[in-house]
C-alpha cells in the first residue's frame, strides 16, 4: 500500500483499487490532509484507465469514520473558514461523485459526520450488521450540512428521514439504514465485509466500463440539474460564525454537555 500513514491506497491486478482511512486509534476521524488526500487519489484513479473500480473502508473494525477530527475547528476565525471548509468539503465529495469508475463503501463501526458524507457520495454501500450512520451534529458540534449534502442525504433517503436523522441525532442502526436505502447489504462482521467488498467490486470490474461510467454521470447530471443554483454561505455562516458552535467544539473536546444559547 502507499499514500500516507493515515490514508492507504493500493491497486490489484483486477483493477480494483482501495482507499483505507487509517486512523483507528481516532476512529478514522478526517485532518484536513486526509481529505485532501482523497482528492488527490481520485485524480490519480481518474488518470489510470487500468483501475475499474474503488472500495473505500477504515482501518479497524469500529469506524468506517467518525467525521471530521474536530480540533481542525479550532483554527476557525472568519466567515472565510467556514464558508472554505464547506466549499472544500463540496470538492471532496464531489471528486468521488465525480469518479469515472463505481465507488464502493465498506463500512464497519461507525460512520458518522464526515464519515456518513464520503459514504452517502459512494455508489454503492455495504455494511456490518454493528454499523451506525448519521449526523450528531444537533447535540454536539452546533453545525450543518451544505445544500450539497443534503441533497444527497435526501436522495438516498427522502428529506423526512434527513429530517429525523438530524433533527434527533441519532444514530440508525444496520438494519434500519438498510430498509430506508441508506446501504444495499448487510453483512455479520468485518471478515465478511472484506470479503463480500471484494467480491462485488470484482463483479463490477467485469462489466461493461462506459456503461458503469454513463449511468454514474447521468445520474449525477440529473441531481445538479434538479438541484441548480441555491446559495447556501448564509446557513453556513449563520452556524459556523455562532457562538454555538465555538461551545459545541469546546465541549466536545473537553467531553462535557455543551451550554446550548441560539447565537
Amino acid at each position: 500500500m502507499s499514500a500516507t500513514d493515515e490514508i492507504l491506497f493500493d491497486t490489484d491486478k483486477a483493477g480494483i483499487a482501495r482507499i483505507v482511512l487509517n486512523r483507528p486509534q481516532a476512529r478514522n476521524a478526517l485532518t484536513f490532509a486526509m481529505y485532501q488526500g482523497l482528492i488527490d487519489l481520485c485524480d490519480r484513479i481518474e488518470a489510470d484507465e487500468r483501475i475499474k473500480v474503488l472500495v473505500i473502508t477504515g482501518a479497524g473494525e469500529k469506524a468506517f469514520a467518525a467525521g471530521t477530527d474536530i480540533a481542525q475547528f479550532r483554527g476557525f476565525s472568519s466567515p472565510e473558514d467556514a464558508l472554505g471548509y464547506e466549499r472544500f468539503m463540496d470538492r471532496v465529495l464531489g471528486a468521488l461523485e465525480r469518479l469515472r469508475v463505481p465507488v464502493i463503501a465498506a463500512i464497519a463501526g461507525a460512520c458518522t459526520g464526515g464519515g456518513a458524507a464520503i459514504a452517502a457520495s459512494c455508489d454503492l454501500r455495504i455494511a456490518t450488521r454493528d454499523a451506525r450512520f448519521g449526523f450528531p451534529i444537533a447535540r454536539t458540534l452546533g453545525n450543518c450540512l451544505s445544500m450539497s449534502n443534503l441533497r444527497r442525504l435526501s436522495g438516498l433517503i427522502g428529506p423526512a428521514r434527513v429530517k429525523d436523522m438530524i433533527f434527533t441525532a441519532r444514530l440508525f442502526g444496520a438494519e434500519e439504514a438498510l430498509s430506508v436505502g441508506l446501504v444495499g447489504e448487510v453483512v455479520e462482521d468485518a471478515a465478511a465485509l472484506a470479503a463480500r467488498a471484494t467480491e462485488l467490486a470484482t463483479q463490477l470490474a467485469g462489466h461493461a466500463p462506459l456503461t458503469l461510467r454513463a449511468t454514474k454521470e447521468g445520474l449525477r447530471r440529473l441531481d445538479a440539474e434538479a438541484e441548480g443554483e441555491r446559495p447556501d454561505d448564509d446557513l453556513i455562516l449563520m452556524c459556523y460564525t455562532s457562538a454555538d458552535f465555538r461551545e459545541g467544539m469546546e465541549a466536545f473536546l473537553a467531553k462535557r454537555p455543551p451550554n446550548w444559547t441560539g447565537r
